[in-house]
């Protein structure tokens, strides 16, 4: 009962909630990136360079039980053919692209939001007892901390 209570304080705090949010909403982006990169970007460069489908192109290391060619990765795969898959790893290499170009600019723009804003200097509202070297408003006429009598500028 003890352990149960201590992870229930361990799985309520509000890092691990926010861990576990941003991990699903990471993987809910990832399936997006994914369709953006499968569905919307690659077929047009498929049909720009001949109809190619990038999903489909692999090499064929070792022919299975029937021999080939084999029209796609699924094919192969049935007659027990051990292929190479470079078109998916394109894919792939062209999401994580992507992903990591919408993260760059998401920190980026997040850093820029809690930068502290750069404070141009203005009129001084302090000045230095000629005594104590306390610092102590300009306009004071004595000082807090030695209680010296200060000339008036």
């Amino acid at each position: 009962m003890k352990m149960f209570k201590e992870f229930k304080e361990f799985a309520m705090r509000g890092n691990m909630i926010d861990m576990a949010i941003g991990i699903v909403i990471g993987a809910a982006f990832g399936a997006i990136i994914s369709s953006l990169v499968s569905d919307i970007i690659m077929p047009p460069i498929g049909m720009a360079l001949g109809d190619l489908d990038f999903s489909n192109l692999f090499w064929v290391m070792r022919e299975g039980d029937v021999a080939g060619p084999y029209a796609t990765i699924q094919a192969a795969h049935d007659a027990g053919a051990v292929t190479f898959n470079y078109g998916k790893f394109i894919l792939t290499l062209i999401n994580f692209i992507i992903i990591a170009l919408c993260i760059f600019v998401l920190v980026r723009s997040i850093n820029k939001m809690h930068r502290p804003k750069e404070v141009k200097p203005g009129e001084p509202t302090t000045k230095e007892c000629p005594y104590c070297q306390s610092a102590i408003s300009i306009k004071a006429s004595r000082c807090a901390f030695c209680t010296s009598q200060l000339e008036q500028k």
